[in-house]
């Protein structure tokens, strides 16, 4: 087993960066890990179904987490995404795919099982490309999740049909009364898995936070999400769906941070070996012996899926790009056609050939689809920005560039004192947002030196440069310094480099940012530490002066990092010393003040 453990960490190290450092994404690396160390590969694996099996607990562990995230009211406002998009989806792409099954003479119960398994997606990849791109949260994110759950919770009631297919006629009213006692179980189920949630989880995993082991905790985390796997799985439903209500109890609770914290290690190893796995189960020999065949059916999937998608995501509201990005993201087929397929093969409803095309075209749809959905995201248009405003406004004393939270409170500031002020800002959401509240902001780009003049600069007593990038910010600079020398200029830095390249441009005042809140919060934490207010403002004031004096050496100074480097090992060395000898003479007024005591 340590071999095999070896293995999958030796190829995951090997080919996943690599595809991240190409874009191509963590997915694809860990799929093509697969391949490579798969029987069609190199051959160094070969009990790929028992990995596969074992591997689906990360997809268990992610929707745990997920469910961490989603607080109960929060699912409840997503009622009708999840079961308007979501079934419609589900719906329409079953069909679709059933209907060409039946047309390419597929028996009708073969081909509705088919198309109901070919129109899941794959949760964890799916969810693990949108989060590797930051758009879990996008318009087109918030539906695909919707989506995969309503897919989640659709599996369970299929795969109990799935037997009731496969029997004989004169089965059908013991089958039937079988199902109903299944349903029944299930119900009871979730039902006791929302009491013990609710009522036992909370009180235990309080004891167990007091008794202070963090390991203890960690396991009893672990042992929350398989003990609810286990009893879903027990009763016939979905282990991921136990996990994901699991975690949906626990959202609110104060220990949901935690929880999240010990789990994702083990998400994060199990879903990258989850990936692996289904790469080493591509059937490459079947794709040699038959691959138009195999072509036809992974790129028909995709399309029809897509086209389905699209539709739904444009019936829904979406914009053209959301409903295009949704339809490439949930294009591919799912993990949960493995198990359906599966399931379905053992009652006879689809034979072993069938079983095996249908196991290779999802997984390769899977290995196809990142692909797809990255070369969508570099092709896709970029919208054009809205034009800028034309400035029209009269002169103002103070010119703000940037309307940041920084800009934001110079200007409420001067908004109370009844100094006037005009705002130039390069966001249009920004703009959009802050003239809600009736605030005179000009969506412009301050860097222009016509914009200045416009917003009157050269009359103005003083422009701010309120900027966040600090690329940004200089340019705007440069470009006030060189038309109009004569204006005062107060500037934030973003860090010290930062500071340093604005005061070389002959800035009046720098201020750097967050460096005066860092000030305060080292003041107050010294004096919940013990120290005395003056103790705490001495030691403040002291750093502030050296930090000052340290900065203006390094400006009259080389820049290379060596020198930069040798400055501040001085100026801690300075520090040091001036800490010592404040030490020292506090020492010696208490000395002072216990001689007097005693007398």
């Amino acid at each position: 087993m340590l071999v095999d453990v070896a293995l999958f960490l030796a190829a995951a190290v090997m080919f996943v960066p690599l595809f991240k450092r190409l874009g191509l994404g963590a997915v694809l690396g860990y799929l093509a890990a697969g391949v490579s160390i798969g029987p069609w590969g190199l051959g160094l694996i070969s009990d790929v179904e028992s990995i596969l099996h074992f591997s689906e607990f990360g997809v268990v562990l992610l929707l745990f987490i997920i469910g961490l995230e989603l607080q109960p009211s929060r699912l409840w406002r997503l009622r009708s995404a999840v079961f308007g998009t979501g079934g419609m989806q589900v719906v329409l792409t079953s069909i679709a795919l059933a209907g060409i099954g039946i047309a390419a003479g597929l028996p009708t119960a073969a081909a509705v099982i088919a198309g109901f398994g070919l129109a899941m997606s794959s949760t964890a990849f799916v969810l693990q490309m949108l989060a590797e791109r930051g758009e879990l949260t996008t318009r087109h994110g918030r539906g695909a999740f919707a989506i995969l759950l309503f897919q989640d919770l659709s599996v369970i009631p299929f795969l109990a049909l799935v037997p009731v297919l496969g029997v004989h006629p004169g089965q059908a009213a013991a089958s039937g009364a079988s199902t109903a006692i299944s349903v029944a179980m299930a119900l009871g189920a979730v039902v006791l898995t929302v009491l013990g949630g609710r009522y036992a989880l909370r009180p235990l995993l309080r004891a167990l936070a007091r008794v202070q082991m963090p390991e203890i905790f960690t396991a009893a985390a672990l042992l929350v999400v398989v003990g609810t796997s286990l009893a879903m799985e027990a009763v016939g439903l979905s282990m991921s769906l136990g996990a994901f209500l699991a975690g949906v109890l626990l959202a609110d609770s104060e220990y949901r941070h935690e929880l999240q914290a010990d789990i994702e290690p083990f998400k994060g190893l199990l879903l990258g070996l989850f990936f692996i796995a289904v790469g080493m189960s591509a059937n490459v020999g079947l794709a040699t012996q038959q691959p138009l065949l195999v072509l036809a059916i992974v790129f028909g999937l995709i399309a029809v899926k897509a086209v389905v998608l699209w539709g739904v995501g444009r019936v829904s509201g979406m914009p053209g790009d959301s409903s295009r990005s949704l339809a490439l993201a949930l294009a591919q087929g799912g993990e949960f056609a493995f198990v359906l397929f599966g399931v379905a093969s053992e009652s006879g409803l689809i034979d072993k050939p069938l079983q095996d095309l249908l196991v290779l075209s999802v997984t390769l749809s899977m290995m196809v689809s990142p692909l797809l959905y990255l070369l969508h995201a570099r092709l896709r248009p970029e919208t054009a920005p809205p034009p800028f405003d034309e400035i029209d406004v009269d002169a103002a004393p103070v010119v703000i560039a940037g309307f940041g939270p920084f800009g934001q409170i110079i200007g409420r500031i001067l908004r109370t004192r009844r100094i006037r002020y005009a705002v130039l800002d390069k966001s249009a959401d920004n703009v959009a947002f802050l003239r809600k509240f009736g605030i005179l902001v000009f969506y412009s780009d301050a860097a222009r030196v016509e914009v200045l003049r416009a917003a009157h600069a050269d009359e103005a007593r003083l422009l701010v440069v309120a900027i966040a990038d600090a690329t940004e910010s200089m340019r705007v600079v440069e470009v006030a310094r060189r038309h109009f020398p004569d204006l005062t200029i107060l500037a934030c830095a973003r860090t010290r480099q930062h500071a340093m390249e604005l005061t070389d441009l002959g800035v009046h005042s720098v201020i750097r940012r967050s460096y005066f809140s860092s000030l305060e919060a080292t003041r107050q934490i010294l004096q919940l530490l013990g120290d005395s207010e003056s103790q705490a403002e001495r030691t403040i004031d002291g750093f502030r002066r050296n930090d000052e004096k340290t900065l203006l050496r390094q400006l009259a100074g080389p820049r290379d990092e060596q020198s930069m480097q040798q400055a501040a090992r001085e100026a801690a060395r300075e520090l040091e010393e001036l800490f010592d000898a404040d030490k020292q003479s506090d020492d010696g007024a208490a000395v002072r003040a216990a001689t007097s005591a005693r007398s």
